[in-house]
């Protein structure tokens, strides 16, 4: 089966995350079974969707943290992401383009590092983190729109020592599935709709997840 076919384009909408973490489980249903499966969900947003993953293929579900890095004059503009674990991807022809120093992006590493590790703490209390070394991962989000923090987050897995990678997400454009094939083993997306424009336009609730949600689903 190619990866194509394991990506459908039919446009559908998701009542909420925990709908479209029961789409995507059944999507990623050949992995039930899988020696040394884990479900990492992307925090916050990609929690619930996959709570719903990891129960459906009876496998442990654990936190994975991703931060935007960005931009020093403009906070909300991304210039990169810096995932829990050292996973960093960053947007060089913007750095480029921008006159963004090393020093600066060093700052910003070092900056959302530490807020990684807070909610780390926050998330986990006294408990860390369960080991991928060897293990198959799959990677779930909400979404993905430009691909940079699910990128930080295959390359923090793979450094940990991740055996295998699989990024599932329901809902993203084809263009940026298709690039998330160069680092990941498997890319499975629910919907790629062709007027993608953000994730959210997929859901009919989309609230922001809170810390408390996180914790009582990482609990359950």
């Amino acid at each position: 089966m190619t990866h194509d076919e394991r990506m459908t384009h039919k446009k559908r909408t998701f009542r909420d995350r925990r709908e479209a973490g029961q789409v995507l489980a059944r999507d990623l249903a050949r992995y039930r079974g899988t020696r040394d499966l884990m479900v990492l969900g992307l925090a916050r947003g990609g929690v619930p969707v996959a709570w719903e993953v990891a129960h459906a293929l009876h496998a442990p579900l654990d936190v994975c943290l991703v931060r935007k890095l960005g931009v020093p004059q403009w906070p909300e503009l991304a210039m990169g992401a810096v995932a829990t674990g050292g996973g960093v991807v960053l947007n060089t022809g913007l750095l480029h383009d921008l006159g963004i120093s090393d020093d600066e992006v060093g700052e910003a590493i070092t900056r959302e590092t530490a807020e990684l590790d807070r909610r780390e703490q926050a998330y986990r209390g006294d408990r860390g983190p369960v080991s991928v070394a060897g293990r198959c991962v799959i990677l779930v989000d909400d979404g993905i729109a430009t691909g940079a923090s699910m990128v930080a987050a295959m390359r923090a897995v793979r450094q940990a020592g991740a055996a295998r990678v699989i990024v599932g997400v329901p809902v993203g454009p084809a263009s940026v599935c298709r690039q998330l094939r160069d680092e990941a083993d498997d890319v499975v997306c629910s919907t790629m709709p062709e007027d993608f424009r953000a994730v959210g336009q997929m859901f009919v609730d989309f609230h922001q997840v809170s810390d408390d949600e996180v914790r009582e689903l990482l609990a359950g």
